[in-house]
């Protein structure tokens, strides 16, 4: 499948606004893919399916997931706000017939991060902090660190989750705090 079929699969799945954000997220990771050296096609369609069950009903999604093998943790469960990355993880592979893991992953992991993030990993997960259409508090420096060193800016998107979210009194993904760790980790030794 090209990027366009994958766009007008998902552009029935969603509302304008979602699926400008995510065209708006796939432009912006082939922007960091070549800035980096990440695979752009890969980057391309992982950022145009990043969302595709953003806006899928939470019966499905649990269906996705359950059909998928994915067992998710207590926390996961009580988060809602992550299921779209793992069910999105498993519609890929199932509705759309993605085997790549590298897409996969970077689906799975674009909203919490992880320990050791593969480079396509880090492009989504800062291409969807930077896409043209976000506005937050805080973008400007983020698109600052992101044109400067691509670590620097996953680091800065795990702290501002960890932040705003600790403020917020929400869970917080264990593989948010184990892929701050990791990137602070590696940026101590820089």
């Amino acid at each position: 499948m090209t990027v366009k079929d994958y766009e007008e699969i998902i552009g029935k799945r969603m509302k304008s606004a979602r699926f400008k954000h995510s065209r708006n997220v796939a432009k912006e990771a082939v922007r960091l893919a070549k800035k980096y050296g990440a695979d752009v096609q890969k980057a391309e369609i992982a950022g145009i399916l990043h969302d595709a069950t953003k806006e899928t009903s939470d019966d499905e999604q649990l269906n996705l997931i359950q059909r998928a093998g994915i067992q998710m943790t207590v926390m996961e469960l009580s988060s809602r706000k992550l299921w779209h990355a793992i069910s999105g993880s498993a519609f890929v592979q199932a509705e759309l017939g993605i085997d790549d893991k590298e897409i996969i992953d970077s689906i799975r992991y674009h909203t919490t991060g992880r320990a050791n993030m593969t480079l396509l990993d880090k492009v989504i997960f800062v291409a969807d902090f930077i896409s043209a259409d976000r506005d937050y508090d805080g973008v400007d420096k983020m698109r600052k660190i992101a044109d400067k060193d691509l670590d620097d800016a996953v680091l800065e998107g795990m702290a501002f989750t960890i932040a705003d979210l600790a403020q917020r009194k929400i869970t917080i993904a264990p593989d948010t705090f184990e892929g701050y760790n990791y990137m602070a980790s590696l940026r101590a030794k820089k």
